[in-house]
């Protein structure tokens, strides 16, 4: 299961200015963005419900200019759920009678259907009078047009490109995109494996996928495919640990055994594509050490012909 609330506020943490910039520029106009708080976990009670809810993400933050602040409480959907805007009222009136601040909210909607927009208001109303209307902010993902983030110099549409309104036959390219960007903003290595990863995780690629996605690689400039290959190596590298961090939990031989077995072939797959039967055959005979050789040995592999030399070698 995707843990979508922890990938989304660990995105929205780290570049929460670089987040309003680039979809509410409105609100930076007025934000003082060097004196922003984050708040601890807000959990809420419903009472008449039973259930807890936990607000997602609540900032702190000061009027520019100003000796005043105000709220702003980020809430990721991740499925659609009716009503919604309710929730968001009870988000907005405990937030207020706590900290007695005002509340700018705003919902990302991360589902990948409906398309249909989703409201962004909510009202209580009576046949003569409106008593209560609460709006707050919506950016819905599979409604925007991943093309119109492609120059735009920010690590948060690098990230959010892989949510987007993507057609099936488009997603190596725009995974590949979302690297190419990447690649161009020159981050950290901490803040650069959170944001491929945040691709890697809501664009996981076929086989056939896999191939399109590497000619659109090659299509890079070479600074560029340089950066990206460092990327995809430590995809591969990541998952060589946690394949066998899960044949070590196994606590036997041959659950190691099949584990690291498991692994090293999704990781082929990726890397030179389809393995044929044969090779498979010809892998399953290896032992433990060889195995985990190969998965050291296969991230400088380009093709078929790589794989073949290496159990040749091996098994001269």
């Amino acid at each position: 299961m995707i843990d979508h609330d922890r990938l989304f506020k660990e995105l929205l943490t780290t570049f929460f200015v670089e987040f309003l910039e680039l979809f509410f520029p409105e609100v930076i106009a007025y934000l003082e963005s060097d004196c922003l708080e984050f708040l601890d976990k807000e959990i809420f009670t419903d009472i008449t419900a039973g259930e807890q809810y936990e607000a997602d993400l609540v900032v702190k933050a000061q009027f520019k200019e100003q000796e005043s602040f105000f709220l702003i409480h980020i809430e990721n959907q991740a499925y659609s759920q009716a009503d919604f805007g309710r929730r968001m009222f009870r988000y907005f009136a405990r937030l207020f009678e706590k900290f007695a601040l005002p509340v700018y909210p705003i919902v990302i909607f991360s589902f990948d259907s409906p398309r249909t927009p989703q409201p962004n208001v909510y009202r209580v109303e009576f046949p003569d009078k409106v008593v209560l209307e609460l709006n707050y902010a919506v950016l819905q993902l599979n409604r925007l047009n991943w093309r119109n983030f492609l120059r735009q110099e920010n690590p948060v549409a690098s990230a959010l490109m892989a949510k987007m309104n993507i057609a099936p036959e488009e997603r190596p390219r725009v995974k590949s995109e979302c690297l190419r960007l990447l690649a161009t903003l020159r981050l950290d290595p901490a803040r650069t494996k959170m944001i491929s990863g945040f691709i890697d995780t809501y664009l996981k690629l076929n086989a056939q996928e896999e191939e399109v996605f590497k000619t659109e690689i090659a299509k890079f400039e070479p600074v560029q495919q340089e950066v990206v290959m460092e990327i995809l190596t430590s995809w591969m590298e990541e998952g060589i640990r946690r394949g066998r961090q899960e044949g070590r939990q196994e606590g036997r031989q041959e659950g190691r055994q099949e584990g690291e077995l498991a692994v090293i072939m999704r990781l082929l797959n990726r890397r030179i594509g389809t393995v044929e039967p044969e090779l498979q055959e010809r892998i399953r005979q290896l032992s433990l050490n060889q195995l985990e050789d190969l998965a050291e040995a296969l991230l400088d592999f380009s093709n078929a012909e790589d794989l073949i030399a290496w159990l040749n070698k091996q098994q001269g």
